[in-house]
């Protein structure tokens, strides 16, 4: 497995890791023993970057990761995020919180769940706007300080908002969402000011929530109470445009051996070294699929042909609903 450095201040992840989110949360088919055994089998891969989160389940994720990794923590580089609150009785309040103390009661119940003393990378998973950055970047410090945190990292920030942070202290990673079918950190400034501070890039839904791998062909392949029903780019006249696209991708994969899902992960580690992607699977079958993507090599031509198929705003409609929008590039 190839390595990356993500950030400047010292910390190397694997190219490509796990995001653990969809084995609990947001999409369909929970299997916890299959969960597991995907875990398992990233780590076997050398895929040892894992990502979670408080709020998927909520809490039920992180401890599905924490009882997988028993025995196997040392070998692992975990990240996991705090902001979309989670009440004390373990509910989704539908609010943002970056109250300083809302992040040390955060901590300890991530710490808790996860069955470790620390946490490699933790992320402010989204931008409380009533609460300046440096007062929660101030408590964060203070968790690196305590050694419950090693690294910090920031999730769907706006350039001004990094640059705050960073300011307080030192941002290791951010994490957008950015595959073909969501490149707009290339245009919002967020890769930009991510280089120019010398922050790494972590790439979440880098295969476009599934759908870049060809294999939801209908809304109906998604079952009732899968998120991605109500997300606007799998809804109406937007499903079938994108799945245009997907198909001429599906083409290009075709011409140069590999699946769509290989070619789409291959693009986003040939966007920058300081690129790391975290695809999420609960099954082992896809996740043996993803990691091949690390075997394949994009050409000039290659990269050429696929943004002729896939330019900047190719996808039709946007990524979140209109609630789910207002809590992005903050």
């Amino acid at each position: 497995m190839q390595h990356r450095s993500l950030g400047s201040q010292g910390l190397t992840v694997p190219a490509q890791g796990l995001g653990c989110m969809g084995m609990s949360f947001a999409y369909s088919g929970q299997d916890d023993q299959e969960s597991k055994a995907t875990i398992l089998r990233a780590l076997d891969h050398g895929a040892t970057f894992l990502d979670t989160a408080d709020m998927y389940g909520p809490w039920t994720n992180e401890r599905l990761v924490g009882r997988a990794l028993a025995g196997r923590r040392d070998e692992v580089t975990l990240a996991t995020k705090f902001g979309n609150e989670v009440d004390e009785d373990g509910n989704l309040a539908g609010r943002i919180n970056g109250r300083p103390e809302y992040v040390r009661r955060a901590v300890d119940g991530s710490l808790q769940r996860l069955g470790t003393d620390h946490v490699d990378l933790y992320y402010q998973h989204r931008v409380d706007p009533d609460v300046p950055v440096a007062e929660t970047w101030g408590a964060m410090s203070e968790l690196v300080q305590a050694g419950k945190v090693r690294y910090l990292g920031i999730s769907e920030a706006s350039p001004d908002t990094i640059r705050a942070a960073h300011a307080t202290h030192p941002v290791t990673a951010v994490q957008t969402e950015y595959s073909l079918f969501s490149r707009d950190p290339e245009d919002n400034g967020v890769l930009t000011t991510c280089r120019e501070l010398g922050i790494g890039f972590v790439a979440y839904s880098p295969l476009g929530r599934g759908f870049l791998s060809g294999r939801i062909r209908s809304i109906d392949d998604l079952p009732a109470d899968d998120w991605r029903r109500n997300a606007p780019r799998f809804q109406g006249e937007n499903f079938d445009r994108n799945l245009a696209v997907v198909d001429r991708v599906h083409e290009l994969a075709e011409d140069k051996g590999v699946t769509a899902s290989q070619l789409a992960l291959a693009w986003v580690l040939a966007q920058g070294e300081d690129i790391v992607t975290i695809p999420g699977t609960k099954r082992r079958t896809y996740l043996d699929e993803n990691i091949g993507a690390m075997d394949v090599g994009l050409t000039r031509s290659d990269l050429d042909a696929i943004e002729e198929v896939a330019p900047r705003g190719v996808a039709s409609g946007q990524r979140y609903d209109e609630r789910g929008m207002q809590t992005v590039n903050v």
